[in-house]
């Protein structure tokens, strides 16, 4: 059975345009059934959202940008054959990344059961065999296999993400939090924790906003 297909009356051109000129940079080898199941998880997004409350972007082409696109953009940053989205709310990074690479196992954690009935939805309709969601507290979740990279995408605290995420990681893991702008303060609280940092920009298509991810990563006992 083939992947789901977007219906064309659900997404008008001018969203499917959207999505497939910010792909260009972003990933430039997308194919027809890439961007048919990217449309087809906005399409969820925005329907679901109308009862749920998953996102307070409501319209569609606007979640291409700062969603999608958002989530994209951290692509080249995600390291290793597992991931692990802490707080996924509606799916975001967790399910924009595990369409582009099919090959990466991804959980997708979240504690709040509409949300997590939600992502169900979403991996059975679009099929994504290398997806699990896990309803449980971050700070409890104590995985079988350990992870090579954990991203949060709306974790306040750099450090409590640290915190959360340290268990969690595997050997030569890191964790990825995509933020605004440059944290200064919180990133300052990072001293003495045993890890090295860097921020990165990111480069949205068609998003103005400033977006940053932090790369923090454990040192290596010498």
């Amino acid at each position: 059975m083939g992947p789901p297909r977007c219906s064309k009356s659900g997404m008008n051109g001018d969203i499917r345009r959207r999505l497939e000129q910010g792909l260009v940079p972003l990933l430039p080898q997308a194919g027809a059934d890439f961007i048919e199941r990217q449309l087809h998880y906005i399409e969820l997004l925005e329907r679901w959202n109308r009862a749920f409350n998953l996102t307070a972007v409501r319209a569609p082409g606007d979640m291409v940008t700062c969603h999608i696109l958002d989530s994209l953009a951290v692509h080249p940053y995600v390291r290793g054959a597992r991931l692990l989205d802490i707080g996924s709310g509606g799916g975001l990074p967790g399910i924009p990344l595990a369409l582009a690479s099919p090959k990466r196992t991804v959980v997708l954690l979240d504690s709040n059961g509409k949300k997590v009935r939600f992502l169900r939805q979403v991996v059975l309709e679009l099929e994504l065999a290398n997806v699990t969601v896990v309803q449980a507290r971050a700070e409890k979740f104590r995985p079988a296999v350990h992870f090579d990279t954990v991203i949060a995408r709306a974790f306040g605290d750099l450090l409590a993400l640290l915190w959360i995420a340290r268990p969690l990681l595997a050997a030569g893991g890191r964790v990825l939090a995509m933020k605004a702008r440059e944290p200064t303060h919180e990133l300052q609280r990072l001293a003495g924790e045993g890890v090295s940092w860097r921020c990165q920009p990111l480069d949205v298509p068609g998003l103005a906003a400033q977006r940053r991810v932090i790369v923090i990563e454990p040192c290596v006992a010498v």
